[in-house]
């Protein structure tokens, strides 16, 4: 996901992440699990800032055995984040490596498996406007190679993309649309009594697309949904907080939170969750 719409990791204070915590030094490892035996993923710089979704104890790296889970994934040692703590500051990370909140991968108590795993047509339309198309893989602005729509590359030059550089807006679109599957794991989360129609879940998908799975899953608005609030009233009212990095507001993240709440409550009788029609 492009990261100048990713920042939205760096939550609002009253998100339970992690967020906007500075890495120390140039040419910091994020690794596939929490040991310097573990594959490299990414590296930062101290020009970087990233958000924790969970924390776990792993390899002691200069009297420090704490790890931190980043926004991307993989694992930094928590010697070389300031976090301003030589404990805890988020959630737990489960055996899974997500946070400990919730049980079987739920903050709710398990879902339908009924549910969309793509959006609708306004959905995506409201992604693509807001990550924006890269024809070829780039820099995003903290550095990391995006390309297509929002598309975070997993490898150098992009090669598990199976279409050919440059991009056009069609083959970006459909590379879209195979990520977004990925960002349905709201639908994990929920205790499947909550009822949303293909506005609401395609601006939440667009939500999770930008501030990541771990992110929803800890937040506050899975909670409100989960114990039965009206789905419009909890769009409106949490989504604007997810519009901070670094605690600081920006403009980008604003916008695409009020067109994702616009988007929510706009009427429509197609389900998407807990089953999709």
């Amino acid at each position: 996901m492009k990261l100048f719409t990713a920042t939205a990791l760096a939550l609002a204070a009253t998100s339970q992440l992690a967020s906007g915590y500075a890495i120390k030094s140039d040419g910091v490892n994020c690794r596939s699990g929490p040991g310097t035996s573990y594959g490299v993923v990414r590296s930062y710089s101290s020009s970087d800032d990233v958000t924790l979704s969970c924390q776990t104890s792993g390899e002691t790296i200069k009297g420090d055995s704490l790890w931190d889970k980043t926004q991307h994934g993989c694992y930094v040692a928590d010697y070389y984040v300031k976090t301003g703590s030589s404990g805890y500051v988020t959630t737990k990370c489960d055996s899974t490596g997500g946070g400990s909140t919730g049980g079987g991968g739920s903050t709710g108590g398990g879902s339908s498996s009924g549910y969309c795993k793509s959006v609708n047509a306004a959905g995506l339309s409201l992604i693509k406007e807001f990550e924006g198309f890269v024809k070829s893989p780039a820099p995003d602005p903290i550095g990391l190679p995006t390309v297509g729509y929002g598309h975070l590359c997993q490898t150098k030059g992009c090669k598990e993309v199976k279409y050919g550089f440059p991009l056009t807006q069609a083959t970006a679109e459909a590379l879209l649309k195979t990520d977004i599957p990925k960002y349905t794991c709201l639908g994990n989360y929920l205790n499947g009594k909550v009822k949303l129609n293909q506005n609401q879940w395609g601006a939440l998908v667009s939500w999770v697309f930008n501030v990541g799975c771990g992110g929803a899953k800890s937040s506050n608005l899975v909670k409100r949904l989960n114990t039965g609030e009206s789905p419009n009233t909890v769009i409106a009212g949490e989504l604007p907080k997810w519009n901070k990095a670094g605690g600081r507001v920006l403009s980008g993240l604003t916008r695409r939170r009020n067109a994702e709440v616009k988007l929510a409550q706009t009427p429509t009788n197609a389900q998407a969750y807990p089953n999709c029609s």
